[in-house]
């Protein structure tokens, strides 16, 4: 296995492991990278350090010394208001990115039904509406209900858009 550090055009940087060289080489040829931020396939290689394993049995070498411990320990950082998060804390850019484009299927595919989500679901279940994606919002009670009465429903995470 092979890790590169990845860029796309848009100058967003992410790490992606490989079996070799060759595979990165295929799935680049083929516009099978996309950055997980973005979604952007025109991705390179980007610059990025060796990794250099330290010689074992090698006597002589200096070590440094070990460092000193702060005597508290630092602040976390403020959590950011704007990002989604997961119950331990920021969801991870790549998952933001793909429910991002979730989110923009939905939208392009299905109707919104705002409030009305649960009673036209309903509506179209009974045969009183034409078939079709719907999404909108429904309380926990509703969305039981739902279920209970045999109609699927499914809860999606809803991010911010993409484009802001």
């Amino acid at each position: 296995m092979i890790r590169f550090s990845l860029r796309c055009q848009n100058g967003h940087k992410f790490e992606t492991w490989f079996k070799d060289g060759a595979a990165h080489e295929r799935m680049a040829a083929a516009g099978l990278l996309e950055c997980p931020v973005c979604g952007d396939t025109h991705v390179t290689k980007a610059l990025m350090a060796p990794a250099i394993k330290k010689a074992r049995g090698v006597k002589g070498r200096a070590e440094a010394p070990p460092a000193e411990l702060p005597a508290s320990p630092p602040k976390p950082p403020e959590p950011d208001t704007e990002a989604p998060r997961l119950a331990a804390g920021p969801m991870p850019a790549q998952i933001v990115a793909l429910l991002q484009r979730m989110r923009s299927e939905v939208e392009k595919s299905c109707e919104n039904m705002g409030k009305d989500f649960a009673k036209e679901a309903r509506r179209i279940h009974e045969g009183e509406a034409e078939p079709r994606g719907i999404y909108g919002e429904a309380t926990e009670s509703e969305t039981e209900a739902l279920r209970e009465d045999g109609i699927e429903v499914a809860r999606l995470p809803w991010v911010p858009r993409a484009d802001g």
